[in-house]
């Protein structure tokens, strides 16, 4: 009887940490896209629904829209961006919908649905790069973690610095 519980129990929570999941963010009529898909044929990826995702870097809120500036890393099949793969480059995301830049912290893993809309300038240190601009209709915060970066570094969301614990 007990395993009887367990079993329930497991299968319940599962379906709700499935459930709060964005439909779109884990729907499979939606693409997920590399970087160099994005970079190399904007124009066919135009006005078709795509998703991606990365580490947020930056948040800047404009009086009717927000942009979200992130560094891509592709997704796993649930959509969450996979940190222990290579990062691709960075895009930014544009949406009317207003992020707070206390929630949307640096270093927080992101998943965007939306379409591809040009590029736009920003600026890096002393160099301006062109990067993808994406039209959000959805978007997915994903929980605080800590993990370890491709290049075995200890990494943690609430700190911009990184730790390398293999001493």
């Amino acid at each position: 009887m007990k395993w009887y519980l367990i079993l329930s129990c497991l299968f319940i929570g599962a379906c709700t940490s499935l459930s709060q999941k964005p439909q779109e963010i884990g729907g499979t009529h939606i693409k997920s896209i590399t970087y160099t898909q994005i970079i190399q044929d904007k124009d066919a990826q135009n006005n078709s629904p795509i998703r991606l995702g990365g580490l947020i870097i930056d948040v800047e809120n404009k009086e009717k829209y927000s942009l979200v500036q992130a560094l891509f890393y592709p997704l796993n099949r649930a959509g969450e961006p996979q940190l222990d793969k290579t990062s691709g480059g960075r895009f930014v995301v544009k949406s009317t919908d207003f992020f707070d830049p206390i929630i949307y912290t640096k270093n927080r893993k992101i998943t965007i649905v939306g379409t591809v809309n040009g590029e736009i300038d920003r600026k890096v240190g002393e160099r301006i790069i062109r990067v993808p601009l994406i039209l959000s209709s959805d978007v997915h915060l994903w929980p605080h973690e800590e993990f370890y970066n491709h290049n075995g570094h200890y990494h943690s969301e609430d700190h911009d610095d990184e730790y390398d614990h293999g001493d």
